[in-house]
């Protein structure tokens, strides 16, 4: 996808993020799928030791170009978190933007996510609203195959407290060639040990 075009998204970070974070003390923070770093430089900025992990070389390395001022506060990681987890309990803030998680046997996808949050931390899940999509057979496509926000949060235990959990309407147009219309956002805070 990124080797098709020049740049894939806008630069401009991701509204669920600036909306949910803002306000929150910083810390270290882990980008899941961070594509082409908006949101990573985002937080940067703001104050966050950010690690952004993603699958293509191709976006990391336009991330990267970017980082003029922030390279010590961004560390750009190739890494499949399917195969590779992140350490468990190391990040204060773990950001997972509309990057589609889909359903494995074993939810491994979610663990390691999941359990890289320190206690006192913050998850954030932000994904386009599956109901504004339809299987596309030719495609391969079913919605259903992915994780939504409520698959998350039944995954949460005791130790956790659900902050946000809604649809809502999107805070900002949809990207290029699609029509999502609605965003599902989970935020949750997990307790101190």
């Amino acid at each position: 996808m990124y080797r098709s075009r020049d740049r894939v998204f806008s630069g401009a970070p991701n509204a669920v993020l600036v909306r949910e974070i803002t306000g929150l003390p910083v810390g270290r923070a882990l980008d899941v799928g961070c594509g082409e770093g908006a949101d990573a430089l985002w937080l940067a900025r703001h104050g966050w030791q950010v690690t952004a992990v993603d699958i293509s070389e191709t976006a990391l390395r336009r991330a990267a170009a970017d980082t003029a001022g922030l390279t010590d506060r961004v560390a750009w990681r190739h890494a499949d978190l399917t195969v590779a987890p992140p350490a468990p309990g190391a990040f204060d803030l773990v950001s997972v933007q509309y990057f589609p998680l889909r359903r494995t046997p074993e939810h491994t996808v979610l663990r390691g996510p999941l359990d890289a949050v320190a206690p006192g931390g913050t998850l954030l899940f932000a994904t386009h609203d599956l109901a504004d999509l339809t299987p596309d057979p030719e495609q391969g496509f079913d919605p259903d195959d992915y994780y939504r926000t409520d698959d998350l949060a039944a995954f949460l235990d005791r130790d956790w407290t659900v902050v946000v959990s809604e649809t809502r309407p999107r805070g900002g147009p949809a990207p290029a060639g699609t029509h999502h219309t609605h965003d599902s956002v989970l935020r949750a805070r997990r307790g101190p040990s």
